[in-house]
C-alpha cells in the first residue's frame, strides 16, 4: 500500500505556567492511501494532540513540534510555512470532523450558508491564493463556479443520506436533530475531495443507534472514494466497525500498532491486553487497570506504562522500548507471546 502520511519520532511539549507537559514523546505512525486508521487511547493520551499537530493547528507559541519527519504525500509539513499549509492543504488535502458537531456550526447561519462559504474557499473548483497573498474577504464568488459548488453540496447532502437536501440548506443548525449535524459535518469534510480525512471521535455525542449509522456512512463514503482516515476513538467497539489497523497510545507513546483482527484476537502490549480486558463480558464484569495515568508535566522515565504494569523489570523503567515486529508492530521489552501462526 503506498503511504501517504509519514510522522517519525513526533515530540509534543506544552509550556505552562506549571512547567512543560510532555504531551508526545517521539510517536510513530503511518497511513496508506485509502486506509482507515485508528488512534486508541485513555482520555489526555494525547490522540487530540496528534491529529493537531499533523494539521499544523497547534497554539503558538506555547506548543513545541519536532519530528524527525511529518510527512505528507511526500512534502514535509514542517518545514512548510503555516500560511503555505492554510492555503493548499488544511481544507484542502487533509479536512477534519470534529467531535461536536453543534458546537462547530455557527449557529447564526443557515447550513447552506456556512456550505457554500466552505466551497468558495476550499472547492475543487477554486484556485489556492498565490503564495504570500490571502483571498480578499470581499472577493467575488463566481456565479457559475457557486451554480456547480452548490449542485456538489445537494449532491453531497444525498449521499450522506439527508433528507429533503434543498430544505435542509435552508435550516439553522439547531432545527436538525445530532446525527442529521454529523452528517453535514461529513459531508463538509468531504466536499473539497481530501487525500487524508482526521476524524476526532466522531460519534461520541450521539445516541448508540445513530452512531451505527454514521459509522457505516462514514466507512462506506470513505472506502468508495478512496480517502484516508486518521479515525481518533476511545471507544475499542468503534475502532472494530471502521478500522483497518488500529494504533494504540498511551500517556503520550504509541504502544502497539497491528491490523484490526490481529489486534483483538492477539495485543501483544500488556497496556493493550489489559485496555481489552476491562471490556464488559457477558456476565456483566469488567475489569480495571490499576493505578493512575501519569501526570504528563512529570512523566515516568522509559515505558511510561511500567508503574502500572505487572510485567515491568528494570529496563522498562530506564529506557523507552524499540519496536519490534513488522505487520504487527509493539513497543514492549517484555510483549505477550503470539500465538502460533500470527502475522508479527
Amino acid at each position: 500500500m503506498t503511504e501517504l502520511l509519514a510522522v517519525r519520532d513526533l515530540v509534543v511539549n506544552y509550556h505552562t505556567q506549571r512547567g512543560i507537559v510532555r504531551a508526545l514523546d517521539g510517536v510513530s505512525l503511518s497511513i496508506g492511501k485509502g486506509e482507515v486508521v485508528g488512534l486508541v487511547g485513555e482520555s489526555g493520551c494525547g490522540k487530540s494532540t496528534l491529529a493537531r499537530a499533523i494539521l499544523g493547528v497547534l497554539p503558538a507559541p506555547a506548543s513545541e513540534v519536532k519530528a524527525a519527519s511529518l510527512s505528507f504525500g511526500g512534502e514535509n509539513l514542517l518545514a512548510l510555512a503555516s500560511a503555505d499549509i492554510a492555503r493548499r492543504i488544511r481544507g484542502r488535502r487533509i479536512t477534519f470532523i470534529p467531535q461536536d458537531p453543534y458546537g462547530s456550526l455557527n449557529p447564526l447561519f443557515t447550513i447552506g450558508q456556512q456550505m457554500l462559504d466552505l466551497m468558495q474557499w476550499k472547492s475543487p473548483l477554486a484556485v489556492p491564493a498565490r503564495r504570500g497573498a490571502w483571498p480578499s474577504l470581499l472577493s467575488r464568488y463566481p456565479s457559475a463556479r457557486r451554480a456547480r459548488d452548490r449542485a456538489a453540496i445537494l449532491e453531497m447532502l444525498e449521499a450522506v443520506q439527508i433528507p429533503n437536501p434543498e430544505q435542509a440548506l435552508a435550516k439553522l443548525p439547531h432545527e436538525l436533530s445530532g446525527g442529521q449535524r454529523q452528517r453535514i459535518v461529513i459531508a463538509m469534510a468531504l466536499l473539497p475531495q481530501p487525500e487524508l480525512i482526521i476524524a476526532d471521535e466522531p460519534t461520541t455525542a450521539l445516541d448508540v443507534t445513530i452512531q451505527a449509522q454514521i459509522l457505516r456512512l462514514l466507512h462506506r463514503e470513505v472506502k468508495r472514494r478512496q480517502v484516508s482516515v486518521l479515525f481518533t476513538t476511545h471507544d475499542l467497539g468503534t475502532a472494530w466497525e471502521i478500522c483497518d489497523r488500529i494504533l494504540v497510545m498511551y500517556a503520550g507513546q504509541e504502544v502497539e500498532a497491528a491490523p484490526t483482527p490481529a489486534f483483538f484476537a492477539a495485543p501483544r502490549h500488556p497496556y493493550t491486553a489489559r485496555l481489552l480486558q476491562s471490556l464488559p463480558r457477558a456476565d456483566g464484569v469488567a475489569q480495571d487497570i490499576p493505578g493512575e495515568i501519569p501526570s504528563l508535566l512529570a512523566p515516568p522515565a522509559g515505558c511510561r506504562f511500567h508503574p502500572r504494569c505487572s510485567e515491568a523489570l528494570a529496563d522498562c523503567r530506564t529506557q523507552r522500548p524499540p519496536v519490534t515486529g513488522s505487520a504487527h508492530l509493539v513497543r514492549c521489552y517484555h510483549p505477550i507471546d503470539a500465538p502460533a501462526g500470527a502475522a508479527t
